[in-house]
């Protein structure tokens, strides 16, 4: 089974494999985890992504939100680099584009924050 592929990417809004999301997704090897919440809303910690972790990527693609307003704990830093999981993080316009590249060669998911 190839990883799902993002189609496209527009503020608040996400189309993976021809399903559309109006809300906030992690994407894992297997499929989507649709309606993903944090506990801190535009802060993103490692409880918040367990099932990412339990999946055991190579590399972890967040998407900040199309204005660059989700940050990342400096855990979360922490946590990937204790995993072997090479973390990149951009706006979410760029990073639905870097996380396609990345599944064409590696064990790649995604945790997308849709609106700012």
């Amino acid at each position: 089974m190839s990883a799902p592929k993002i189609e496209a990417y527009s503020f608040g809004m996400i189309r993976i494999d021809g399903s559309t999301y109006a809300r906030d997704v992690m994407i894992l090897p297997e499929g989507v985890i649709s309606n993903w919440r944090r506990r801190e809303g535009h802060l993103l910690i490692p409880e918040d992504i367990v099932p990412v972790f339990e999946a055991a990527p190579e590399i972890l693609v967040v998407g900040t939100g199309s204005v660059d307003r989700m940050k990342i704990s400096e855990a979360i830093k922490q946590e990937t680099h204790k995993r072997g999981i090479q973390l990149i993080c951009m706006p979410s316009g760029k990073a639905w584009q870097v996380y396609n590249a990345k599944a064409n060669e590696k064990r790649v998911a995604g945790a997308f924050h849709l609106t700012c």
